[in-house]
């Protein structure tokens, strides 16, 4: 099962988080966290590894309609889209499905939530 949207970009790395940030606010979502896993990787085990950022996407709205059905969703919470570069110039763009990482949970109220924010980070990967 597919539990994430992916496109790939030929663009570079920091104007790939720069056009997933505006896509993500084009459909109402605010940047919760920002992780740079290259240098977090390098400073705690002196790896090297190549650029790859996971920024933390919430709707507000959506968000607390989640809350409201499933109080302990909070531990799914928020969106997270990973911006990979692998090879210069090819910069990979995932979101999570929220609908498929709730699914387990059994509480439909929740899953009209899911699947109301999954279309919402499809447009974000369609539209980059």
């Amino acid at each position: 099962m597919d539990y994430t949207f992916n496109k790939t970009l030929k663009i570079g790395f920091n104007d790939a988080i720069g056009q997933v940030k505006e896509a993500l606010k084009t459909e109402g979502f605010g940047i919760l966290t920002e992780i740079d896993m290259k240098e977090t990787l390098k400073n705690k085990l002196g790896v090297d590894f190549y650029n790859y950022t996971i920024l933390g996407a919430c709707n507000p709205p959506f968000a607390y309609q989640a809350l409201l059905a499933e109080d302990k969703i909070g531990v799914m919470l928020p969106c997270n889209v990973i911006i990979q570069e692998k090879e210069p110039g090819q910069v990979e763009v995932s979101a999570v499905d929220p609908a498929a990482s709730m699914k387990a949970i059994e509480n439909d109220e929740l899953h009209d939530v899911a699947f109301q924010v999954r279309e919402k980070l499809q447009k974000v990967i369609l539209n980059l």
